[in-house]
C-alpha cells in the first residue's frame, strides 16, 4: 500500500500520509490547519465560485475554520458561522443533530448555537469545508441550517474525496482518492 499520496491543488503540492481508518479502507490524511499557503490559495480559487448573493459562510469545526475566515475576508463578509462538534456552556438554545463521518468512529453531534441560528433565519448561506467525503457531516450541516430557517445556496470544499467527486451539488478544487486495503 502507498505510504504517502501526492496531492496537487493548482500549483501547490503536498505529500499526505495514507492512514487506515478501517480494516478495508485508508485515506490520505489532509490537515488544512496551519497550512496558510494552501488555505490562501484555496480561498482565492473558491471565492470565484461562490454565488453572487449570499449572507454568510457556514463551516464545520475545526478544519474548515481557516478557509471560512479567508473566504469571508476575500468576499467582504465580515462574519461567518461555525457549526461546533459539541455543546458549549455559553450556547443559548443550541440546535443539535447526530453526525457520522468517515474519519470518526465514535458517535458525534453537530451543534448550532441558538444565537447563530437566530441570525441565519431567512438568510442565504454557503457551506464550506476542507474535505467532503461520505457526506455525513454535510448532511448534518444541511439539517441544522434547515432547522434554523436558512437557505443553502452553495456547498464547496477544497477536496472531494472518493464518490463525493461525482456529486453535482458541490464545488471543489481537487479530487482525493480513497485507498482500499487488500
Amino acid at each position: 500500500m502507498l505510504k504517502t499520496y501526492e496531492l496537487k491543488v493548482g500549483p501547490i503540492t503536498r505529500q499526505l500520509p495514507v492512514v487506515p481508518i478501517s480494516q478495508d479502507l485508508a485515506i490520505a490524511s489532509f490537515v488544512l490547519l496551519g497550512d496558510a499557503e494552501l488555505t490562501d490559495y484555496a480561498a482565492e480559487q473558491l471565492a470565484q465560485l461562490v454565488p453572487k448573493k449570499f449572507d454568510y459562510f457556514v463551516t464545520l469545526e475545526s478544519k474548515g475554520i481557516p478557509l471560512a475566515q479567508e473566504l469571508s475576508r476575500l468576499t467582504d463578509h465580515p462574519q461567518f458561522v461555525v457549526l461546533r462538534k459539541a455543546t458549549k456552556d455559553y450556547m443559548r438554545a443550541p440546535l443539535k443533530v447526530p453526525v457520522t463521518a468517515i474519519t470518526t468512529s465514535a458517535p458525534q453531534e453537530l451543534v448550532l448555537d441558538g444565537t447563530d441560528a437566530d441570525r441565519l433565519v431567512a438568510k442565504k448561506v454557503v457551506i464550506v469545508d476542507d474535505v467532503i467525503s461520505s457526506g455525513g457531516s454535510l448532511n448534518a450541516a444541511q439539517e441544522l441550517l434547515k432547522r434554523a430557517g436558512a437557505t443553502i445556496v452553495g456547498q464547496m470544499a477544497i477536496l472531494a474525496e472518493g464518490a463525493a467527486a461525482d456529486r453535482p451539488d458541490i464545488q471543489y478544487l481537487a479530487k482525493l482518492p480513497l485507498f482500499p486495503i487488500d
